[in-house]
């Protein structure tokens, strides 16, 4: 059932996004245990193959696997109640991978790193707003757009900039 949210959630992003985008970017919230909000990016700069990204979902445990080797060095897996993180001892930035999997079986990582940046009050108030079907439409500042949708990891932003209107 977690799948098939995530699945609907992606494509209701992706119509909400449409074609009117100059540029866009997706983030996922999770509310963290003892208060406070982890974000994850959609895009980063630690890109494992999806088959690498198998292996290693297949080794998580509770307290963290033993350590592996990657493609980026070695990783640990913890198996967490947000879901399991892939923690690159050796990366030099996004040291850590968040997999998801949508109602497919297709493996998606979430990155500790990215280029979006939010103040913690737009990330509460992104987090306040969604719905499964997808929240209100914000208004950021520099005129970006955000809806915010619920999903079975947590909160899935869409960001996106409007382009100008044509004359």
């Amino acid at each position: 059932m977690r799948s098939l949210r995530t699945l609907l959630a992606a494509g209701l992003l992706a119509c909400a996004c449409g074609a009117a985008l100059a540029e866009n970017s997706n983030l996922l919230i999770q509310l963290q245990p003892g208060g406070g909000f982890r974000v994850w990016h959609a895009e980063g700069a630690s890109v494992l193959d999806d088959d690498e990204v198998m292996l290693l979902d297949a080794e998580a445990e509770q307290g963290g696997s033993r350590l592996m080797a990657t493609a980026l060095g070695p990783a640990r897996v913890v198996r967490t109640e947000l879901g399991v993180i892939i923690e690159l001892q050796k990366a030099a930035s996004d040291k850590a991978l968040l997999i998801d999997r949508d109602a497919c079986g297709h493996l998606k990582t979430w990155h500790a790193e990215g280029g979006t940046r939010l103040t913690e009050d737009q990330v509460t108030d992104l987090f306040m707003s969604a719905l499964p079907g997808g929240g209100p439409r914000l208004v950021l500042d520099d005129g970006r757009n955000a809806k915010a949708f619920v999903t079975g990891l947590g909160v899935m932003v869409a960001i996106w900039q409007p382009r100008p209107a044509r004359r």
